[in-house]
C-alpha cells in the first residue's frame, strides 16, 4: 500500500516570493494550449479562414478570464450558495480556493462568444478550434491536485496495488488516487481521442460536441472513485454533484453533434 508523498506545495522560494507547484501547472497548461492551438490553425479549415498565432494568443487571454471568473462563480452557485449568500465578500477571495470545472466551462463558452462577436467569427468555429487543446490543460491541473494532496479518492481495497493513503484526509484508509485517474481519463485519453477525431473534416460544432460528451462521460466515471465533497456528500440516486453536472453536459453534447450533422 502506497502513501502520498506529501510534496511541499511551494516549488521555488525566492525571498518573500513563493512559487507554488499548482501555479506552475497552470503555466504548463497555458503553454500547451498555445502550442497545440498554433498547430491547429495551420490545418483546414482554420488555415483557409485566416487564423493566426496572434488570434491564438488572444484566445488564451479570453479563455483565462473565462476560466477564473466562471470557475469561481460556478463554485459559489453549484457548491456553496448558502454559505456565500451569508458571506458575500468571500466570493472575491479566490486565493482561499474554490473553483468548479463546470463553471469554468460556462465561463469559457461566454468568453469565446465575446471573442467570436468581436472578430466576426462563428462561435462554434472558435470552440471547435480550442476543444482538442483543452484536455492537456486539464491533465496538468490534475497533476497539481495530486501534488497538493487534494481531491483524494474514495476508500479502496487494500489489495489494490496502487491504493494510496492520503494523510491530508485525516485517516489512514487506503484510497483511490483519483486525481491520477482524472489525469489519465479526462486529460490524456480525451486529448488523444479528440485530436485524432478533429484531424478529419467534421461538421461545424461536432468537435465541440465530442469534447462535451467525452469529458462528461470520463468525469462521470471518475467521480465513482473520487471522495465527494464533505459538505455535500452524495446527492439523489447516490450520485455526486460532479456527476449531476455532467449529465446536462453529455446531453447537450449529444444534441449538438446530431444537430451539426443534420445541418451539414
Amino acid at each position: 500500500m502506497l502513501t502520498h508523498p506529501q510534496f511541499d506545495p511551494v516549488a521555488i522560494q525566492l525571498g518573500p516570493i513563493a512559487i507554488h507547484w499548482y501555479g506552475l501547472t497552470y503555466l504548463v497548461a497555458f503553454g500547451l494550449f498555445l502550442w497545440l492551438a498554433s498547430l491547429r490553425v495551420q490545418h483546414s479549415p482554420f488555415r483557409e479562414s485566416g487564423w493566426t498565432r496572434r488570434d491564438v494568443e488572444d484566445l488564451l487571454f479570453y479563455g483565462v478570464l473565462g476560466v477564473i471568473i466562471g470557475g469561481r462563480i460556478g463554485y459559489v452557485l453549484f457548491y456553496k450558495p448558502g454559505y456565500y449568500a451569508s458571506h458575500p465578500l468571500e466570493v472575491f477571495e479566490v486565493w482561499k480556493g474554490g473553483m468548479a470545472f463546470h463553471g469554468g466551462l460556462l465561463g469559457v463558452l461566454v468568453a469565446m462568444a465575446v471573442f467570436a462577436r468581436m472578430r466576426g467569427r462563428r462561435w462554434l468555429e472558435v470552440t471547435d478550434l480550442i476543444a482538442p487543446c483543452v484536455p492537456t490543460g486539464l491533465a496538468s491541473g490534475r497533476i497539481g491536485n495530486f501534488i497538493n494532496g487534494e481531491l483524494w479518492g474514495r476508500a479502496a481495497d487494500p489489495s489494490l496495488p496502487w491504493a494510496m493513503v492520503f494523510p491530508q484526509s485525516g485517516t489512514d484508509l487506503p484510497r483511490h488516487p483519483s486525481p491520477l485517474y482524472q489525469f489519465g481519463l479526462e486529460g490524456l485519453l480525451l486529448f488523444v481521442l479528440l485530436w485524432l477525431y478533429a484531424r478529419k473534416p467534421r461538421a461545424l460544432g461536432q468537435v465541440s460536441a465530442a469534447f462535451l460528451v467525452g469529458y462528461g462521460v470520463f468525469r462521470f466515471i471518475a467521480e465513482y472513485f473520487r471522495e465527494p465533497d464533505g459538505f455535500l456528500g452524495l446527492l439523489a440516486l447516490g450520485m455526486s454533484m460532479g456527476q449531476w453536472l455532467c449529465l446536462p453536459m453529455i446531453a447537450a453534447g449529444a444534441a449538438l453533434w446530431l444537430w451539426a450533422g443534420r445541418r451539414r
